[in-house]
């Protein structure tokens, strides 16, 4: 009988437990680097830390999944440089935690990487082989950011290349075509070009040349008042980044699921370079990246302004749950005193 009446009251208990779960609408881009968060749907954890999330379509770029913010598809998104764009052009952005970047260092791209087609006349390892070619990126974007970087490293301008603006589903039919001789882009996409196309090089992988920018982005309006929630979904989303460095395998199958067309030879491929930068901790160097993100595309004439990144990085919440649950970020290397923050913490270049 006791058992009758316990397993009653579990049945009763159970549409009012769904009920107090906090509703969150989220979006993604079809980038393995993005996996943390339908990760954290899958394995429960956002349900445990009391939210019931839904993630909304992934989108080719970071400039669609913005759009999406503000059509109202989404509520908070995981985007890069997209931000700098729309933050210029009036859209008011908070930068709340990572997807992928580093904390503990500047330099941090191992996700990204240059490919080229065999008879295109670049050679691996050889940037400067890179002048006169015509080379995919998408505008706005960390693959933009990574080629205009490698072109700087090489003693190279943007003018010395054709840049052909081109979301990165599309490059690898655009290398097969002769379209364009090379791409810069995240993972998946160049290691399903190694795969797909005969012959292709990958010129160069990561290098350190630019530092990461992934961030979990909302409109300060609701940031400001969902200050409670914002926190249980950066938890969530750090225990499944832990769970992920831990078990990548299991979570590039996840990722099979999540973006159109994944293989799982190539996701396991991906990840390995993906559970590198898997670190949703801000420290001052993910200040500095969107700093010198924004400093690059000034210099180069891409960007006719800039903005002041501590009106758009709000780090009380992940540092919380720095502070509340260490433990999530336990097999990561410590953040070096000089640069942790606190949630006051001011930039100065």
């Amino acid at each position: 009988m006791i058992r009758l009446l316990s397993l009653l009251c579990m049945l009763i208990a159970a549409p009012a437990l769904a009920q107090d779960l906090t509703t969150v609408k989220a979006g993604m881009v079809t980038g393995v680097d993005q996996i943390g968060l339908p990760i954290a749907l899958e394995r429960g954890f956002f349900e445990k830390h009391g939210l019931d999330v839904e993630i909304a379509r992934p989108y080719a770029t970071g400039v669609d999944a913005l759009n999406a913010l503000q059509a109202g598809e989404s509520e908070i998104v995981q985007v890069g440089v997209p931000m700098i764009g729309a933050v210029l052009r009036g859209m008011d952005l908070v930068a709340l935690g990572n997807y992928s970047g580093n904390a503990t260092k500047l330099g941090s791209d191992a996700t990204m990487a240059l490919i080229a087609r065999d008879d295109s006349g670049i050679r691996k390892g050889d940037l400067a082989s890179l002048k006169g070619k015509r080379i995919a990126a998408s505008f706005g974007t960390i693959n933009h950011l990574y080629i205009l970087a490698l072109l700087e490293k090489a003693g190279l301008t943007p003018q010395d290349v054709t840049l052909v603006n081109t979301p990165p589903p599309d490059m690898t039919v655009a290398l097969l075509a002769k379209g364009i001789d090379a791409f810069s882009a995240w993972d998946p996409w160049p290691i399903v070009a190694l795969k797909d196309v005969p012959g292709a090089i990958e010129v160069i992988r990561g290098g350190d040349v630019i530092s990461y920018l992934g961030f979990n982005v909302a409109t300060r309006p609701w940031v400001e008042k969902n200050g409670e929630t914002i926190e249980k979904f950066l938890a969530a989303l750090s225990e499944a980044d832990k769970w992920m460095r831990a078990n990548p395998k299991q979570a590039a199958q996840i990722a099979t699921r999540w973006i159109p067309g994944l293989k799982p030879d190539i996701a396991e491929a991906a990840m390995e370079f993906n559970i590198q930068q898997a670190d949703r901790r801000l420290s001052a160097n993910n200040y500095r990246a969107l700093w010198s993100a924004q400093d690059r595309l000034h210099r180069l004439g891409f960007l006719k302004a800039t903005f002041d990144v501590n009106k758009h990085i709000e780090p009380k919440h992940i540092v919380r749950v720095m502070e509340k649950h260490p433990d999530l970020f336990s097999d990561l290397p410590a953040i070096p005193q000089d640069v942790m923050i606190g949630k006051d913490f001011v930039f100065k270049p």
